[in-house]
């Protein structure tokens, strides 16, 4: 009896490694058929496929009134702004008015962009009042007339616009 156990046994487990060869065997020839398609098979036969045209760009009136006003890059050469500066323009604070080429604009805030350890880059948002619209100026604290930079906001996105006089 105790011969027929060890038997049964021996043919218990050798049916388990029967039975995993062939396991192995059908992982094998999955692998090498996804292997087998490129790009090319998976598009073949797709040479009548019509796509759709694309939609037209919506325009608003915002969107005219850039066209019209073009913004030329100006090198830091050519630059020339006038600062009229009736405080040091790290003293401005929110409710203070700032003028732009003629524009009102009344202090947001006045932060720290950036504070890249020995200077700082320093932001303004101003906003008109008539017109709704944002505005940002930006600098360098030890560097100010050099650096001055007036955005407009649009959308999500901050568009350098020039200018020639700022006063506060």
């Amino acid at each position: 009896m105790v011969k027929t156990a060890k038997k049964a046994k021996d043919n218990k487990s050798s049916s388990k490694r029967k039975a995993s060869v062939p396991e192995n065997s059908k992982k094998k020839t999955l692998v090498e058929e996804s292997a087998g398609s490129s790009l090319d098979d998976a598009f073949e036969g797709d040479d009548d496929v019509t796509y759709a045209e694309s939609k037209p760009k919506k325009v608003s009136d915002d969107d005219e009134n850039l066209d019209d006003e073009e913004v030329v890059p100006v090198e830091e050469s050519e630059r020339k702004i006038t600062l009229v500066a009736s405080k040091p323009l790290m003293q401005v604070k929110k409710g203070d008015k700032i003028v732009v080429d003629g524009k009102i604009l009344e202090v947001d805030a006045h932060y720290v962009l950036i504070d890249h350890g020995s200077t700082r880059e320093m932001a303004i948002e101003l906003f008109d009042s008539k017109t709704d619209k944002d505005y940002q100026l930006r600098y360098f604290d030890d560097q100010i007339e050099r650096t001055l930079d007036f955005y407009e906001l649009n959308e999500i996105l901050y568009n350098k616009r020039p200018f020639s006089k700022v006063s506060w």
